[in-house]
Formats: structure tokens, C-alpha cells, sequence
């Protein structure tokens, strides 16, 4: 029966945004990490993906569509601004946290003068308003010379200039984002909010136990889940 009460807990998954711009570099990387995210997570996390308008074509460039669309949850493609709805659902707090990896210099630019007018854009400062956390892994993250792989293998050498860097550097010092240098650095980010509910997901709790804080929770106008992450958090912060 504790067996059985543990698989009823956290039914409903947290949900992260996560968004692709036209930035070819890292890309590859970027998704063998999602994926590792994924086979971490999936049982606690719905991943949806977000393509910009030149995050599909470079998609499809790398040869990559078939495998985002089989691997997540669900894959959307920009219309407009508001379309998907990904703006609007961030600001009613429907994500535990936006992701863009990676970002391209255009759209870093946008986010850091707070120019709205892409769906990428404009859902990571709706997420920002709404104090949403907004995790960026920038193309052009230092400046000097870096080289990038196309789809067929070639080395592309490229410069990141430092006014690019500054844009990355503004978006460093806004309160609740976060500067991803590395894809690997991602996972931190999944980390950071998933791994205590993975271990609590395999704790064993029974019957009354659960029914008891079910009790509590209602009375706290809380979920049970939320309930129990909460005194284990208050427990590891006393420990």
C-alpha cells in the first residue's frame, strides 16, 4: 500500500518552457543534455519546446526535428509574439521556469532592452514581471574567436564581439536570470529545483501518513506534494 500511496503522489508534473533560437552553435550539445534531462526528470517534469521562427529552420538544417519531436513532451513553432501562448502562461505562473538554449545575440539583446516583439523575447520578460526564473545559454557568451560545427562537419570560425557580450553581461545583473555558460550547466539548473522531488518521489509513505498531511495541506491550501517538499526543505535547512 506505501507503494502504492508513493506513485499517487506528484501526479501533476512541473512544467519547464524551453526555448530554441536560430543559433546553430552548441546546439547538437544542447539537446544530448535536454535528453539526459528528460530520462532524469520526465517523471516530475513536462518539457515543452519552443521553437523561434529560425530556431525551426536551423532545427531542420542540423537535422533535428525528428528527434525533438519524438524525445519531448511537446514541440511548438513561433507564430508571433503571443502565439503560442508561452507569454501569457508564464506570467500565470503555469512554469516553474523558462529556459533558452541556446540564445542567439539577437534575441539576448532583446531580452536585455526589453524589446518584446518575438515569442521568445517577449515570454522571458512576461516571465521575468511575473517572477518566473529565466535560465540563458548565450551563443556569444565571451568575447574573442570561437568555432562552432556545421551540420556536415566543417569548422565555422566566428567572432563574438564584445558589444554582444555586454548584452549578455546587462542580462548577468537582472534579478531572477541566469547565465548558462556551458550546455552541461543546464542540468544545475534542473537540479536546482527537481532533485529534492525526485528523491521524494521514492520515499515510501503510507496510508495514514499520507491522509494526514493530505489533512494538513487542505488546511494550508496547499497540494500534499507541495506539503511534504515543504517540510523536508524546512528539515534540510535546519539540518
Amino acid at each position: 500500500m506505501a507503494a502504492e500511496m508513493g506513485a499517487k503522489r506528484f501526479e501533476k508534473r512541473k512544467r519547464v518552457a524551453w526555448g530554441i533560437t536560430g543559433s546553430g552553435d552548441r546546439l547538437q550539445e544542447t539537446v544530448e543534455v535536454m535528453k539526459e534531462v528528460k530520462g532524469r526528470y520526465g517523471d516530475d517534469v513536462d518539457l515543452g519546446v519552443y521553437l523561434s521562427k529560425s530556431g525551426e529552420q536551423v532545427i531542420k538544417y542540423y537535422k533535428l526535428a525528428y528527434e525533438l519531436e519524438n524525445t519531448f513532451d511537446r514541440v511548438w513553432v513561433e507564430i508571433n509574439s503571443n502565439s503560442p501562448f508561452l507569454a501569457g502562461l508564464l506570467q500565470l505562473g503555469k512554469f516553474e521556469f523558462l529556459l533558452i538554449a541556446p540564445a542567439t545575440s539577437n534575441t539576448v539583446a532583446k531580452i536585455s532592452m526589453g524589446i518584446s516583439d518575438s515569442l521568445l523575447s517577449n515570454a522571458a520578460i512576461m516571465a521575468l514581471k511575473a517572477f518566473i526564473p529565466v535560465y540563458i545559454l548565450p551563443s556569444d557568451y565571451k568575447e574573442g574567436v570561437t568555432t562552432t560545427k556545421l551540420p556536415d562537419g566543417r569548422d565555422l570560425k566566428l567572432r563574438i564581439r564584445k558589444e554582444d557580450v555586454e548584452h549578455v553581461d546587462k542580462l548577468a545583473k537582472m534579478e531572477d536570470v541566469f547565465i548558462l555558460e556551458k550546455p552541461e550547466d543546464i542540468l544545475q539548473a534542473f537540479n536546482k529545483h527537481f532533485a529534492l522531488e525526485t528523491k521524494v518521489r521514492e520515499v515510501p509513505i503510507s496510508e495514514d501518513i499520507y491522509e494526514s498531511v493530505r489533512i494538513l495541506a487542505e488546511k494550508a491550501g496547499m497540494t500534499p506534494d507541495e506539503m511534504i517538499l515543504q517540510i523536508l526543505k524546512e528539515k534540510l535547512g535546519k539540518s
